[in-house]
């Protein structure tokens, strides 16, 4: 696995680059790749930071590293699409590429601006090479606490965490777990509309998903949440929907309307805490009606994560720790 793994990464770069991180025993802990003109070639490996030096090796003063270059840039946006970056031209508005296996490639630099939106790239100045992986089981330990009743449905579910907790990777894996069903729980699959706004969960390439997410999602891709919402409520009749990282205010209407047809709902958040939440308005809202029946928190702190299940009036249900 790691070996396919290795070599998927490796195809993304020019050969000048390959030759720096093919040795490297990395693969098991790597999480990004990134490249800044006339800076160091930075790894990030299990939530640590390292460099690259010329001659391959890992090191941790920036001092010793390889310095990328500008032609660096160009050469890996070319080799990563194949020399066909109009093709991703819809995701380089976005500010990035989803690539073959799900992984993602960001972009920094120069924006040519349309409005208030970016059109395309003037010049690079960085790119980020974000490692998918697909870590399956990491809910298997809480479904009996997402669903409930006679026969069991699921529950109106938010998934919290700060930026790298891992909320992404665990919805992910309830969204795989609710397609396939659960036998040993008496829960049938139920068919599940995805609305992966910013493509990392299902990790779509020309419409396919990349990554397990069950025999009965549907996924819209690189779609907003406000329409990916309507357009599942009116063709693909759902049982739950599920997305990432709501909370804008134009979103409100359009999960008013998933409750409202019956759909369960399933989503994460970027907060530390409950707290944290409730001072947003969005948030505040949902609060308020008392809809959200499970609240999942997630924390990480470098390879160890903790999970907390609670109940819809904040009770504790479960509580974990795992490496």
């Amino acid at each position: 696995m790691e070996e396919k793994l290795r070599e998927q990464i490796l195809s993304f770069f020019p050969t000048s680059l390959q030759r720096l991180l093919a040795h490297l025993g990395i693969w098991p802990e790597l999480e990004e790749i990134r490249l800044r003109a006339k800076r160091p070639l930075t790894l990030r490996l299990a939530g640590e930071e390292y460099f690259v030096s010329p001659a391959g090796e890992l090191v941790k003063d920036p001092l010793r590293a390889y310095e990328v270059q500008p032609e660096d840039l160009l050469r890996t946006l070319n080799v990563a699409t194949n020399s066909s970056l109009y093709a991703f031209e819809e995701e380089v508005k976005q500010g990035y590429l989803t690539l073959p296996g799900g992984h993602r490639l960001g972009i920094a630099g120069q924006p040519l601006m349309e409005g208030e939106k970016v059109k395309t790239f003037c010049h690079i100045g960085s790119l980020n090479l974000r490692v998918a992986r697909e870590i399956k089981g990491v809910a298997t330990p809480f479904l009996p606490y997402l669903i409930k009743g006679n026969p069991p449905r699921v529950c109106h579910t938010l998934i919290v965490s700060p930026p790298r907790g891992g909320k992404t990777t665990f919805l992910r894996d309830l969204i795989r777990h609710f397609s396939w069903g659960l036998p040993a729980l008496g829960f049938s699959g139920v068919t599940v509309g995805l609305v992966d706004e910013r493509g990392e969960v299902a990790a779509c390439f020309k419409g396919v998903p990349q990554l397990d997410v069950g025999p009965r999602t549907d996924v819209l891709s690189h779609c907003s949440k406000v329409e990916g919402i309507r357009l599942l409520l009116r063709a693909f009749a759902p049982e739950v929907i599920a997305m990432d990282e709501v909370g804008r205010a134009e979103e409100v209407r359009a999960v008013e309307d998933a409750l409202n047809a019956g759909v369960r709902v399933i989503a994460t958040a970027h907060a530390g805490s409950l707290e944290e939440l409730e001072r947003r308005p969005f948030f505040r809202f949902l609060f308020r009606l008392g809809v959200v029946e499970r609240f999942v928190l997630l924390s990480r702190r470098g390879a160890k994560r903790q999970v907390t299940v609670l109940d819809g009036e904040g009770r504790v249900m479960q509580l974990c720790c795992a490496g």
